[in-house]
C-alpha cells in the first residue's frame, strides 16, 4: 500500500519499489542533476567516493526532496552518527557478516532507549529548530540497510535477518564474487546460488531486498523477483557512456 507523504524508511518497509542510482563523485551539481531526473532515492557512496561528511552534507542539500542514503565506509559509530546528523534518510553499511555486527549497527542508529546514538544538534535537527520533533521520530524514520556482500554473510544470513531494526539487505554482487575468488563474475552459478540463498532467508523473515547493478539488464531479473530496493548505474559511468556514444557517433558519421 502506498502511503502519501510517507518517509523513505516507511516506503521501504511497506515494500514499495524504490529505484535509485549511485553517486560516487563529490559533486553537489551531479547530485542535483540526478535528483531532478526522477530517481526515488540516491545512493551516496562514502565508502569508495573521495569525500568527507561536509562534502556529503552539501550533496544532501543539493538533492532537495530526493531521499539520500549514505553508504558509510564501515560500521563505525562516528561515521554513522555524522551521516544521520547531516540529514541522510538512512545508512547503508558494507560488509556485515554476522548478527553481532548487525545488532551493533542498529544500536548506533537508534536513540535511547532503543539504542545508543549520540545526541547533538545538526542539519537533521534543523540546527535545533526542530530538535524535539526529530528526536521523537528519528528511530522510526531512519532506514537501516546492511550489505550482504561476502560469503561469510551468506553463511550467517539466517541469524542476521532476525536482528530487529534491520530494514533491508542490499546484496553487493561484485564484492560477493570477489570473496569467492571470482571477482566480477556476477553471473557465475556459485555466485547466483549464494544470492538465491540470501534471497530465501530474507523472504522468510520479511526483510526487504536490494541489489546494485551497473546496467538495467543486471538489475531487472532481481526486480522481477521482488527486490524492491534497486540501485542501477553510477554517475561516473553515465558520463563516460554518454560522452563515448556522442564521440563515436560523430566520428562514425
Amino acid at each position: 500500500m502506498v502511503v502519501e507523504n510517507s518517509t523513505f524508511a516507511e516506503k521501504l518497509r511497506n515494500g514499495e519499489s524504490l529505484i535509485g542510482t549511485m553517486v560516487s563523485l563529490p559533486s553537489a551539481e551531479v547530485t542535483e542533476i540526478l535528483a531532478e531526473t526522477g530517481f526515488d532515492w540516491l545512493f551516496i557512496d562514502a565508502e569508495h567516493g573521495p569525500f568527507d561528511p561536509h562534502d556529503a552534507q552539501g550533496m544532501l542539500q543539493a538533492a532537495g526532496n530526493c531521499s539520500c542514503i549514505i553508504r558509510v565506509p564501515e560500521g563505525d559509530e562516528i561515521w554513522i552518527k555524522k551521516a544521520l546528523d547531516i540529514g541522510a534518510a538512512g545508512i547503508i553499511v558494507p560488509q556485515v557478516n554476522s548478527a553481532e555486527q548487525a545488532e551493533r549497527i542498529v544500536q548506533m542508529c537508534k536513540y535511547s532507549p532503543q539504542g545508543c546514538r549520540g545526541v547533538g544538534l545538526a542539519r537533521a535537527h534543523r540546527y535545533g529548530i526542530d530538535f524535539e520533533g526529530y528526536i521523537k521520530n528519528a528511530n522510526r524514520e531512519t532506514a537501516v540497510i546492511i550489505q550482504a556482500e561476502h560469503k561469510d554473510a551468506a553463511t550467517n544470513i539466517e541469524s542476521i535477518v532476525k536482528v530487529p531494526g534491520i530494514d533491508a539487505v542490499l546484496i553487493g554482487p561484485y564484492d560477493l564474487s570477489a570473496s569467492l575468488g571470482k571477482i566480477g563474475q556476477i553471473t557465475d552459478p556459485e555466485v547466483e546460488g549464494i544470492i538465491d540463498h540470501i534471497t530465501t532467508a530474507c523472504h522468510a523473515e520479511g526483510v526487504r531486498l536490494g541489489i546494485f547493478g551497473v546496467t538495467p539488464d543486471a538489475v531487472l531479473p532481481y526486480y522481477r523477483k521482488g527486490f524492491t530496493l534497486i540501485t542501477v548505474g553510477v554517475d561516473s559511468l553515465f558520463i563516460v557512456k554518454s560522452a563515448a556514444d556522442a564521440l563515436n557517433q560523430v566520428r562514425g558519421g
